[in-house]
């Protein structure tokens, strides 16, 4: 199978993949430049066909049966961290240096019995007598010697990975690859979704984090897992999204794991899915579409008609959102942490992995950060080199689950630009540059027409997702008050959040919907919205002057000499749900800020 129809497969959270590879058609959430909005029953582009159509062009016989291979892997029963420590394998030593852990077992004794025709199979009881469904895969080249172990978590609304040879993003982080690190692996359907019963609680920590607690100790039984001391295997956490945001919680609670990679993960869900109090309505289909063979709470359902029909939530839908963290709970993560988020991220930005890793670092925890041109989104920029991913990943969970921990001699911060080149520096975030800024002013007319999006793949680019993405995906808007600054001298590195202050006036119709503009960054070269990012600005126009300071989404965009940014405040966008349109905003003074970076240096 190509590395192509992996990532397809395994990287959307629209995706309703099941291990029996059932799809079901369902409606991309979207809308056109002129606000009209799809039907999410219809049937014009549903998820399940474009999952028919990735099967159909990445089929290739391979088996998804969750018995291992009869192959044996590259590793040894030994393996070395890239600083030379002593690798995964082995019982746990006096000279492992690791933030001591006092923490019991949740449960006296963990029920649980094989089951499916595959010894890998097992149902264990969690704590409320839910069935979580759990695969282990205990490392084939250990020879008996035990091993440290990695619980690899599904995206929202998937099984656990079964396929030995896949990968729940590129293959350099399959089953297969874990066991080549010497690792054995665990993963498991969360609760509500594959054959696990329960109801999804979207990771929350009196349940899905509870359900992996239980996991960790099941593992403490299993003769193939090493210890550190009874009842505490030593063991990292990997997986993107929903399969990321469940490492948080479960480390805020439980000091038996050891390390974390969170990938594509969030800090706070309102902030993540409800920015400027309006719904990201394009995301919040996707995502219940892909869930509609699973077990979800009404409130989910609820959340998008009061989307869709006001574009706002209700305050107990707030509430129950803002409930499911991890928000502070990342106050009380101790554990080395390498944070992977996507640059063209437009469901959970880089906003959301920043929050994470500043309180980490802010407490002195090893942390690390990692972007690449992926996530919930397209990359319509270059790519970059993939391979990167998986070897950050397992140079992480090599260095944390060693005997002796010796931290990764990696740089603190990589990333790629949208020229494909992979960027680093021994600090997160870089030292601050010099400010760009540009001014102006500008009428902007609140009408459906000409607004941004949906985004159209430049020629050669795009990927397989694109079917799903693009209808939500912001692009250059005909409807637009500019600004843009001048073209810098040298290459310079845009990095960070830039900022946007008004000064305005304006009337509206009266209605149900919100007030709000948006702000994009456009490269003029290329015509792309830097990072596909867009920020909603809520305004107040009720015909009096009135000011606002906020920050846009996150970005890392490398200016060559002689190019520029130019800022759009436009009407609305395919990437939230519609606002108050009517009326005019005048724009009396507009001020746009683009931070730098410097003692950034390429891979």
């Amino acid at each position: 199978m190509s590395g192509a129809c992996r990532l397809a497969l395994a990287t959307v959270e629209g995706e309703t993949v099941s291990r029996t590879s059932e799809s079901h058609g369902s409606e991309l959430q979207g809308r056109g430049a002129t606000g009209q909005r799809q039907s999410r029953s219809g049937s014009v582009l549903g998820i399940g066909m474009l999952l028919i159509a990735v099967l159909a062009a990445c089929s290739d016989g391979q088996s998804n049966s969750s018995q291992p291979s009869n192959s044996q892997p590259t590793s040894t029963s030994t393996t070395t961290s890239p600083d030379g420590g002593t690798g995964p394998s082995g019982t746990s030593s006096a000279s492992r240096a690791r933030t001591a852990c006092t923490a019991e077992p949740l449960l006296d004794e963990v029920t649980f019995e094989p089951a499916g025709k595959a010894p890998s199979e097992y149902s264990i009881t969690s704590f409320d007598g839910t069935i979580i469904r759990a695969h282990w895969f205990p490392n084939e080249a250990a020879a008996g010697e035990p091993r440290a172990t990695v619980l690899m978590g599904p995206g929202w609304s998937l099984a656990g990975d079964t396929a030995i040879e896949g990968g729940f993003v590129f293959k350099s982080v399959s089953i297969r690859a874990m066991w080549n690190a010497g690792f054995n692996v665990l993963t498991w359907d969360p609760r509500g979704f594959g054959i696990s019963t329960g109801t999804a609680q979207v990771n929350s920590v009196d349940y899905e984090a509870k359900d992996t607690r239980v996991l960790l100790d099941w593992i403490a039984t299993r003769p193939e897992a090493v210890l550190d001391r009874p009842g505490d295997p030593r063991v990292g956490m990997v997986g993107m999204s929903y399969g990321g945001g469940i490492q948080l919680i479960t480390a805020a609670s439980d000091c038996r794991v050891d390390a974390l990679v969170p990938g594509l993960a969030w800090n706070g869900l309102r902030s993540a899915l409800y920015p400027s109090e309006l719904v990201k309505i394009g995301w919040s289909g996707i995502l219940l579409d892909s869930a509609k063979d699973g077990n979800i709470e009404p409130i989910l359902s609820e959340a998008y008609d009061a989307g869709a029909s006001v574009g706002q939530l209700s305050p107990e839908q707030i509430e129950w959102f803002s409930a499911r963290g991890p928000g502070d709970l990342v106050e009380k993560i101790d554990v080395p942490t390498l944070f992977i988020q996507g640059t063209v991220d437009t469901l959970f930005t880089l906003a959301e992995a920043d929050k994470n890793f500043q309180i980490l670092a802010g407490n002195g925890v090893p942390a690390s950060m990692f972007w690449f041109c992926g996530g919930h989104g397209t990359c319509l920029s270059e790519e970059g080199n993939p391979d990167r991913l998986g070897a950050r990943l397992i140079e992480w969970l090599q260095a944390y689950l060693a005997d002796t921990v010796v931290a990764p001699s990696s740089p603190q911060f990589e990333f790629v630009d949208q020229l494909g080149t992979s960027l680093v520096s021994d600090q997160y975030p870089p030292a601050q540059g010099e400010i760009l800024s540009a001014t102006g002013a500008g009428t902007l007319e609140l009408k459906p027409e000409g607004g941004s999006g949906p985004a159209t793949p430049p020629e050669g680019s795009g990927g397989i997702l694109d079917g799903l993405v693009l209808g939500i995906t912001p692009a250059q808007a005909q409807n637009a008050v500019e600004v843009s600054t001048a073209p810098v001298a040298e290459s310079t590195l845009v990095l960070g959040a830039p900022s946007v202050s008004l000064t305005y006036s304006g009337t509206s119709p009266q209605g149900e919907r919100p007030t709000l503009l948006f702000g994009q960054l456009i490269d003029p070269g290329s015509g792309l919205v830097l990072g596909n990012q867009i920020t909603p600005i809520p305004l107040n126009l009720d015909g009096a002057t009135h000011q606002v300071t906020l920050p846009l989404e996150m970005v890392a965009h490398t200016l060559l000499p002689g190019s520029s940014v130019t800022l759009q405040l436009v009407a609305n966008t395919v990437a939230f749900a519609d606002t108050r349109l009517g009326g005019v905003v005048d724009m009396a003074a507009i001020r746009l800020e683009l931070p730098t970076a410097v003692g950034v240096r390429p891979l």
